[in-house]
This record gives C-alpha cells, structure tokens and sequence, in this order.
C-alpha cells in the first residue's frame, strides 16, 4: 500500500517555498510601506507648520478677555491707539507698522499688503516667521507687497519676567528710532530663531541684556538697543491687546477658534487669510499658497517689476 504521508525532501521543498513566498511577501510590504513613508514625510514636510500653527493656536486664543471687553473700553483703546502720547511715529491708528520698499509707512502703491499679528512668545509665530517671512521680505524688497506688522504682548502669563512686553517694547522702539525696516525684520528673525525662542511650557528667563545682543546682531545701533528695553509702551500695548481681538475682521472664519482672534493672524489687504483651509494646507509650502492667493508666480518672487495680480484692494484668489 502506498504511504500518504510525504518523504522528508517532499516536506524541504515546501518548506523552502513557503519561506521563499513568506520573504516575497515581505518585501512587497517592505516596498509599500517605504513608498507610504516617503508621501507621508513629503506631506509632513508640508503641514508641519501649518499643523503646528493649528495646535497652538486651538489651545492659545489670545482673545481670553474678548467676551469681558465692554464696547466702552474697546473704544477708549482704539481711541489711546491714535492719540497716545507713547504711539511710535510710524504706526497707524490701530497699532501697525508699515513696511515697504519706500520705508516706515510708505506703501508702494497698487500692491497687496500682507498684516501679520504676533506675539514673540507664540510658537506658531515662530513657525510662521521661520517659514515664510524670508519671501515675505524678498517681496517687500521688491515693492510687490507692503508689510504690516502689528506686535502683542498677551502671552506674559506664560513668562516670569513679561517677556512679550519686554521684546514688543524693543521692537517699538527699533521701528522708532532706527530708520531702517530691514533691522526691524532682522531682529523679529533673531527672535524667532529656534535656538532663541522660549519655551512657553518651560520657561527660562530672558535677561534684557540678551534681547538687546539681538538687536546689535541685526544691525540695530548698540545705544539704540539699549535704550529699546526701556519699556516706554508698556500703555501703548495695553491699548493694543484690548483693541485688536475686538476687531471682528481678525476672527478665525473656521476651526475651534472660529468668531475669535489669536495669533499668528495674516491678513490680505486687511482680510483675514485662513491659513488652515485645506486649500491653504494642500500646497507644497505657505510661500506657494500665499503666491497663489496674491496671483504672483513663486519664481517670480523678488523680481521687480512683477506685481501680484489682485493689486491693493482685491480679495484673496484663495481663502
């Protein structure tokens, strides 16, 4: 009678082809999964700002006190904005600074102007200036955008030493006192830098000594650096923290902070820019969504000459 029951050299050979096929099979999945990987970490690449900004900003309203703000006080804060003797000469009523190819509050004419509220404590700020304030620049430079800026200071309960106050203080000063925005910007980048910034959940102090070496480093004169630590806006910025989160055309359109103002906010010709929406996020960077929302080509960034198409008064291309 024949034996059912297979040689031993049949059962090396299915063995062998079992393992063979086991290690094919784990190949393909080794294979799938890089290729998985690589997009994600090409999407990441992307959003990584974008999400860290969101985070930030969903746990971080700076309008904590918006809904305690009376209209009489909001008021008499946009009113201190305009008339107060401590305004730097080169902000407009309602707290900004204007940066442009032409200088301090000069806008170069039938060009889009990009607002960006921040607070130098905030995370997400320094996400976004670490990302896209350096084609920002090349664009003012250019005359095809005019910045403007508008400086916080809300975030000192996250620092023992009112380190918001402290650095709007000397970015107040910088722009009052020293004719020249590119050290302004230079030393917003100073302050941003990732091995600079504080950490808001571990906070370590800051000296004012440490805030003026960033000053010097952009180029700011040292006795003006000096002097830019002297805190002589500390009412000034009261003005602006009350006001602005009152301003309902700075309210996030979307998301958890949606009817409420935080930083970093951006603005296109004074309309809030949701940086957020999926049509924002699916681009390969912000320098390419904001070029597409200004209708200017990311090659022609810098190029003089080259204007973004919606001009000074038209609405973004995209939310």
């Amino acid at each position: 009678m024949a034996r059912n029951n297979p040689s031993k050299r049949d059962r090396r050979e299915a063995d062998a082809a079992a393992r063979q096929a086991q290690a094919a099979q784990a190949a393909k999945e080794r294979r799938q999964q890089t290729i998985i990987g690589a997009i994600v970490a090409a999407v990441l690449v992307v959003l990584i700002v974008i999400a860290g900004i969101a985070v930030w900003r969903s746990t971080h309203p700076t309008a904590d006190n918006v809904s305690t703000t009376t209209t009489e006080e909001a008021k008499d804060a946009k009113t201190t904005l305009a008339t107060s003797p401590s305004k730097p000469s080169v902000a407009d009523d309602q707290g900004g600074i204007l940066i442009s190819a032409n200088g301090y509050a000069k806008p170069v004419a039938d060009v889009p102007t990009i607002g960006i509220y921040m607070d130098f404590m905030c995370p997400g700020c320094g996400s976004l200036n670490q990302n896209l304030d350096k084609d920002l620049v090349k664009m003012a430079d250019a005359g095809q955008i005019n910045l403007d800026l508008h400086f916080m200071s809300f975030m000192d309960r996250f620092s023992s030493d009112e380190y918001s106050t402290r650095t709007a203080n000397t970015a107040l000063y910088i722009a009052d006192h020293d004719p020249d925005p590119d050290h302004l910007l230079r030393f917003m980048s100073n302050l941003y830098a990732a091995d600079f910034q504080p950490d808001e959940s571990n906070y370590v102090p800051i000296s004012d000594e440490k805030i003026a070496e960033r000053a010097v480093d952009a180029g700011v004169d040292k006795d003006v650096a000096n002097k830019a630590i002297t805190r002589q806006y500390d009412d000034y910025l009261d003005a602006v923290n009350t006001y602005t989160p009152t301003r309902e055309e700075l309210w996030s359109t979307s998301g958890s902070m949606k009817g409420s103002m935080s930083t970093p906010t951006v603005t296109i010709n004074g309309k809030y820019w949701d940086i957020h929406d999926a049509k924002v996020t699916s681009k390969a960077s912000l320098t390419e969504a904001l070029c597409d929302a200004i209708g200017l080509k990311p090659a022609d960034i810098g190029v003089k000459g080259d204007l973004p198409s919606i001009g000074a008064k038209g609405d973004a291309l995209i939310p």
